[in-house]
């Protein structure tokens, strides 16, 4: 109001200086006309004022009215706040005194509901996992609704409900006991869903066409191992799941599944041979390559032993063999002395050793170098081993399992290609000595002969 009231001045003053400056226009410099316009401003101001001052008292009653009638609804609510908070109280009290009467009335019954708590929550996580449950689903949800209820204090179980949990608790003993067969989806290794007969062995194992089975109680399906036993044990699932009667030998698993899943984590022997790396797969070259020479030298050796054998039974010399090479050099040298023979069957004998001890020295060599490139790859997979280390902690093992993987697939896979190496090394070697010997046996007849007849 203050503000409109300046305002209103302002533009008056305005208005006079508009009308003053007109006057000056009309009448030069003069000043009584100038204060009397001024005089009538005022007087025009005045009667506004007291219009609006008129107008505001006529609204203050309004305004007091509001007021009033604002202040009465505040006490208002006061009050009924004040008699809910009373109400409160009472309530509160009488909650309290349903509830201590509540508690000595159920009595005993208040430890039972909190043991049948506990009992159908440990039940409701055996049932979920219990291979039963694949032919009977739907008693974990039971038993998890009855842990729930147990633990409400609105809520109390009846008699039928107690009766009921007592029924699953004997029904999975007595299933335990059992060999059931049933009819149920089976997804193969493919992916597929079939229809099959599926056995079950108590509460330990299921069994579909001589595999072994894995129940999932998350989506409550059941599917093949990936991975199956050895066939020792799928031959006693295949024999169990042909009989109709009389007792049966069966490979079990009392985990209830736990020791067969491992079993897919767990790796085979191809695996395993890829966890050396590349230490590994040098190792298995140069066993192969060591095989070969040692499978073309056995056979080399064992036609060269055969020929020489026929050499032996026959007098006349071929150059079919090493000995008839040698008992050739007698006929070339007919009148030369025995000691010049010697020097020429001895010289005869160095040619033919060669052929015969032929890449021997190579077995040797890789039957010295594969334990050494096991160790090699020992120390490289400690060195893996201990980056892991540096890196993330001894926290988790796996980050570790590879590095100690391969220190140790390496390290066997060098033995393995070593020890048979050498046990082929000395066959051959004591193989290729023999014919040698028999060349210098019959050297030493032919040099004993010439001496004769040189006497």
């Amino acid at each position: 109001m203050k503000f409109i009231k300046q305002f209103s001045k302002h533009a008056v003053l305005a208005a006079t200086l508009a009308l003053s400056t007109s006057a000056f226009a009309e009448e030069a410099l003069n000043l009584d006309s100038l204060l009397k316009t001024l005089e009538q401003g005022q007087v025009a101001q005045s009667k506004q004022n007291q219009a609006r001052e008129a107008e505001f008292k006529a609204k203050q009653d309004q305004q007091v009215a509001m007021l009033n009638q604002l202040t009465q609804k505040r006490n208002d609510e006061l009050a009924r706040s004040e008699r809910l908070e009373t109400q409160f109280e009472e309530n509160e009290i009488k909650l309290q005194n349903l509830t201590d009467t509540l508690s000595k009335r159920m009595g005993s019954l208040k430890e039972l509901f909190g043991v049948m708590q506990q009992v159908a929550g440990d039940s409701s996580n055996k049932f979920q996992t219990s291979v039963v449950s694949a032919q009977i689903p739907g008693r974990s949800e039971f038993m998890d609704e009855m842990a729930k209820k147990m633990g409400s204090t609105s809520r109390l179980a009846s008699i039928e409900d107690i009766e009921k949990v007592w029924f699953e608790l004997q029904r999975e003993m007595t299933e335990q006991g059992k060999i059931t067969r049933f009819n149920n989806e089976v997804i193969v290794a493919g992916g597929s869903k079939e229809t099959k007969e599926v056995v079950r062995v108590g509460a330990f194992n299921l069994i579909a066409d001589g595999k072994y089975l894995t129940y999932n109680p998350v989506t409550n399906t059941i599917s093949e191992l990936t991975r199956q036993p050895v066939a020792r044990f799928t031959e006693t699932a295949a024999d169990l799941q042909a009989a109709k009667s009389g007792v049966v030998e069966f490979a079990l698993d009392p985990t209830g599944g736990s020791i067969l899943g491992l079993l897919v984590q767990a790796p085979n022997t191809e695996e395993q041979v890829h966890q050396g790396g590349a230490v590994g797969y040098v190792i298995l070259g140069v066993g192969v390559l060591a095989l070969i020479i040692a499978l073309e030298r056995f056979i080399s050796l064992m036609l060269m032993g055969a020929k020489i054998n026929r050499q032996l039974k026959d007098s006349t010399a071929r150059d079919d063999n090493p000995l008839g090479r040698v008992m050739k050099v007698k006929d070339q040298y007919p009148d030369v002395a025995y000691d010049t023979l010697e020097l020429k069957l001895s010289e005869a004998i160095l040619r033919e050793m060669p052929k015969i001890t032929r890449n021997l020295t190579l077995i040797k060599i890789i039957s010295v170098v594969a334990p050494l490139l096991g160790l090699l790859g020992t120390v490289t997979g400690m060195i893996n081993t201990f980056q892991a280390i540096t890196l993330f902690g001894t926290g988790d093992p796996k980050l570790m399992a590879g590095g100690i993987s391969q220190a140790l697939v390496t390290t066997v896979l060098g033995l393995v290609v070593a020890i048979p190496t050498v046990f082929l090394y000395t066959l051959l070697n004591t193989r290729s000595r023999n014919l040698l010997l028999i060349l210098q046996e019959q050297s030493a007849g032919i040099i004993a002969e010439r001496s004769e007849k040189g006497a």
